[in-house]
C-alpha cells in the first residue's frame, strides 16, 4: 500500500526558508518519478516541481524557479523540497505525489510576518 508522509511545514517569516520532506513506503521509491503540489485556500491544487526517478532531471513551476529545489534520496526513500526566500503567496498545503498514483496528507506552510 502506497504511503506518503509529508513533514517540515510550519510558520515562517517572509524571506525565510523551509525544507519539506516526504517519506515514502509501500512501493519501490527509486523506480518512481515524484512531484510536489500545493493548494492555497480557495484555489486549485497546482504543480510545484517534478523529479525523475533517478533525480537527474527536474522541472519547476515558474513561481518556484530560483527559489525552490526538489531533490530525493533513493537510499532513504525520501523526497525533499527546499524552499528559500518564501513569500506570503507561498502559503498553502504542500503535497507529495507519486506520478503514477498516490498522495500524502499534506503539510501546512504559512508565510507571514
Amino acid at each position: 500500500q502506497v504511503q506518503l508522509v509529508e513533514s517540515g511545514g510550519g510558520l515562517v517569516q517572509p524571506g525565510g526558508s523551509l525544507r519539506l520532506s516526504c517519506a515514502a513506503s509501500g512501493f519501490t521509491f527509486s523506480d518512481n518519478a515524484m512531484r510536489w503540489y500545493r493548494q492555497a485556500p480557495g484555489k486549485e491544487r497546482e504543480l510545484v516541481a517534478f523529479i525523475t526517478s533517478s533525480g537527474t532531471r527536474t522541472n519547476y513551476a515558474e513561481f518556484a524557479k530560483g527559489r525552490f529545489t526538489i531533490s530525493r534520496d533513493n537510499a532513504e526513500n525520501t523526497l525533499y523540497l527546499q524552499m528559500n526566500n518564501l513569500k506570503p503567496e507561498d502559503t498553502a498545503v504542500y503535497y507529495c505525489n507519486r506520478v503514477v498514483g498516490g498522495w500524502g496528507q499534506g503539510t501546512q506552510v504559512s508565510v507571514s510576518s
